[in-house]
């Protein structure tokens, strides 16, 4: 993915997800019965999102290039550079100032540093 994804392409983004293979007739009733798009509008934001490697309209047909959780994991690492120049300690050490932890919570920390560790 070339960079991150804005709020309306990221809700038209989960709409296709979860119906893909679509034709393209299918994604535009689509558009217009969640968004009240016209052709035009939808053809732009999925133009973009072809361009940023999510879905491909290949003959008529919309599928996906990228998974759901693909894209996700991207959008946290793109965030996470932009915003804690990708130090995840420096990322936690934010989420978790002013708010007190619970166990659980720093067991699931420990638990995802543990496992990181055995892939090594």
């Amino acid at each position: 993915m070339k960079n991150s994804v804005g709020t309306i392409e990221r809700e038209f983004a989960y709409l296709l997800w979860e119906r893909v293979p679509l034709s393209v007739t299918e994604v535009i009733t689509l558009a217009e019965d969640h968004f009240g798009w016209k052709r035009t509008t939808t053809y732009t934001v999925l133009k973009r999102l072809n361009q940023k490697g999510l879905f491909q309209n290949e003959n008529g047909i919309v599928f996906q290039l990228m998974s759901k959780e693909q894209f996700e994991t991207k959008q946290t690492e793109i965030f996470l550079e932009e915003s804690f120049r990708g130090s995840l300690p420096a990322f936690i050490a934010a989420f978790s100032s002013g708010k007190k932890l619970s166990d659980k919570e720093i067991e699931a920390l420990q638990q995802l540093i543990d496992e990181s560790r055995e892939r090594k």
